[in-house]
């Protein structure tokens, strides 16, 4: 059983929680997600192929990892839970910012990137989860989204997010 802590679009927490499939959130409610894509020192990302049990897109390519961030926990320590079930990975959020936050339907999604050098046969992936891992230049994930095979990101977002891990300034982006 999963809580979320349910807060205002200023990010402002309401005083209360919900749990996951069995509450839903109301209007101008909503719960964070935390999203993290890690690049190889090469430029590669290292991206999951989603198990065939998950409800939503199985058996489709997707970022590093995500999920929602569990009440009481920032969404660096989300994404630092996530990273690790997921994945195996453990790497420290804790002085690290998102890198953007996008609000969609009921969800406020922060987004990390972070640079470290992965063996994805190495990497202990949780079955339930992930059933496959490699790393992918931004061309291999732009032609797994022509072929319907990668999560149904816009190929612009993914162009997005190598411009920002490859940019030098953080803070400087040519959009």
């Amino acid at each position: 059983m999963e809580l979320w802590d349910v807060y205002d679009k200023h990010r402002s927490h309401k005083g209360f929680t919900i749990t996951r499939g069995k509450e839903r959130l109301g209007e101008g409610e909503y719960h964070l997600t935390a999203h993290v894509c890690v690049f190889t020192n090469d430029g590669r990302m290292v991206v999951q192929r989603r198990a065939s049990a998950k409800p939503l897109w199985p058996d489709k390519w997707d970022i590093s990892a995500s999920g929602s961030v569990l009440a009481g926990e920032t969404t660096a320590k989300g994404a630092e839970r996530e990273l690790y079930e997921e994945l195996g990975i453990k790497a420290s959020l804790a002085e690290e910012q998102p890198r953007m936050t996008l609000y969609h339907e009921n969800c406020i999604s922060d987004y990390y990137i972070i640079k470290m050098n992965v063996d994805t046969c190495s990497l202990i992936t949780d079955t339930s989860e992930v059933s496959s891992v490699m790393l992918s230049s931004r061309e291999d994930i732009l032609s797994l989204i022509d072929e319907g095979a990668f999560v149904p990101y816009k190929k612009g977002f993914i162009n997005f997010l190598f411009d920002m891990n490859e940019s030098k300034d953080r803070n400087a982006f040519d959009l």
